[in-house]
């Protein structure tokens, strides 16, 4: 009896620790990414412990608004892997995004992470689309404080529709998220997806797929 409570125990920690979280748990106080490491892992190699500064857990400039100057009107200013070797195993990363009147983060999903957004200026429209075969389309408009989910894997947007420039700050489930914008990954990926079959998978003709792609 005891072995098989022992038994169902492991089972229930081992579930539990792989719904708690995507990325392998760490195995010291923390992991340093090491770039000049020659070691292929799931993630990077750790730099030696001794070697380790406060300046690879810390990045400055979050403060300043990005460069919305461009033809979607927004910008996002990236806290990953890359500006905090610190964060390597952690399983955490975050971003700026800014938006300028009427811009838009286009429809994307991260494959690897959750993001949990928080309006900080201005109000912006959200939303998400379910999975198939529902493909069911959840929005909503938030304002300045509000705070907003978007579920791993799945396809989400945001648009500034307050009367000025906004902001807000998301942090994500993940060191290295990823991101799948709909639009560059099937009309501008290298090289390119044959015209015929997104000819086929959007009902349209070659010579719309084909306009599309020019612009990628």
């Amino acid at each position: 009896m005891a072995n098989r409570i022992l038994v169902i125990s492991t089972f229930i920690a081992i579930s539990f620790s792989v719904v708690a979280s995507f990325e392998p748990s760490p195995l010291q106080d923390f992991c340093v990414a090491d770039p000049t490491s020659s070691a292929r892992v799931n993630g990077l190699a750790c730099l030696d412990s001794k070697m380790v500064q406060a300046n690879h857990f810390s990045f400055s400039g979050l403060h300043i608004p990005g460069n919305t100057s461009n033809a979607l009107g927004s910008a996002v200013t990236p806290v990953f892997l890359g500006k905090i070797p610190g964060l390597n195993t952690l399983g955490i990363s975050m971003a700026r995004i800014d938006y300028a009147p009427w811009g838009l983060i286009p429809p994307h999903s991260h494959p690897r992470a959750t993001e949990i957004l928080t309006v900080l200026e201005g109000r912006l429209l959200v939303g998400f689309v379910t999975s198939n075969p529902d493909n069911r389309l959840i929005t909503k408009v938030l304002e300045k404080g509000d705070v907003f989910v978007f579920p791993i894997g799945l396809f989400h947007f945001q648009r500034n529709v307050g009367l000025g420039s906004a902001f807000s700050i998301s942090s994500l489930s993940s060191q290295n998220p990823g991101v799948l914008l709909v639009a560059n990954t099937l009309f501008g990926s290298t090289p390119s997806i044959p015209n015929d079959i997104l000819a086929k998978a959007f009902q349209v003709d070659k010579s719309v797929v084909e306009k599309l792609q020019a612009q990628f």
